[in-house]
């Protein structure tokens, strides 16, 4: 990669200055964008989705752990490794401490479309303390299309159907029985859950703070989100697993 060209001070701080306003024109695009997420119209859930984590088997508004809004991130598992995707697993070393979330009545979960035995071994290996929770058998995971089954629902991923993926070169986003990674977002009030929100694709990449560390440096982003390994296979010759 070219390094940057060498300038004096003065030059420096010229560029500095007016890349300044480039980055408040971002800023207020991105509250913009984010007031915007904030007054899209809900849609009532059903909340007889059966889950099973750590403490066995529970609903959908156990997932929430008494708070009002819920984050599910939808972990995509490799079928057939034990393990969860290498892409996902980035994302979630990159999770911070969910206490400052609780402060603000919000719980983080993980999702993913596997038996609750292998998400346990992996989780232990991984070290993570994120809620993680086992839809295996139920159609949770087709309702918020992280699971694609022709068979179960028709057709979509990041709000294409399959004629738009097919014409885009991207069906294999949306293969039958493959997971895809995703986030959604719900909210309680009272007994009755709704769906606020669901983002795919580059979506989930704001939380990504190893890129946003990143991107601050001249080097940049260096590889992209499925060449990261996973953090206990540094030095080795290991793919992530995902495919």
């Amino acid at each position: 990669m070219e390094l940057p060209r060498v300038v004096s001070r003065d030059e420096w701080r010229a560029e500095r200055v007016a890349l300044l306003e480039k980055e408040k024109e971002v800023t207020r695009a991105r509250d913009a964008v984010n007031a915007a997420r904030r007054g899209l119209p809900m849609v009532e859930v059903d909340t007889e989705y059966v889950f099973e984590g750590a403490g066995g088997k529970v609903g959908l508004p156990d997932l929430f752990e008494g708070r009002r809004q819920l984050i599910v991130y939808h972990f995509m598992w490799v079928k057939g490794t034990g393990q969860g995707c290498g892409s996902c697993s980035f994302l979630v070393d990159n999770v911070g401490d969910l206490r400052h979330l609780h402060a603000c009545d919000t719980t983080l979960v993980l999702v993913s479309r596997a038996p609750y035995a292998e998400i346990e071994r992996f989780k232990g290996r991984m070290g993570w303390g994120v809620p993680w929770y086992s839809s295996h058998g139920s159609d949770f995971n087709y309702d918020f299309h992280a699971t694609n089954d022709e068979a179960v629902a028709p057709v979509e991923y990041n709000y294409m159907d399959k004629a738009t993926l097919e014409s885009k070169g991207l069906l294999f986003l949306a293969a039958d029985d493959q997971d895809g990674h995703g986030a959604s977002v719900f909210l309680r009030d009272g007994e009755r859950v709704f769906h606020t929100y669901s983002t795919f694709g580059r979506g989930p990449e704001t939380v990504l703070t190893t890129y946003n560390y990143l991107d601050l440096t001249p080097l940049g982003r260096q590889r992209y989100v499925n060449e990261f390994p996973y953090h206990d296979t540094y030095g080795e010759d290991a793919g992530t697993g995902c495919h």
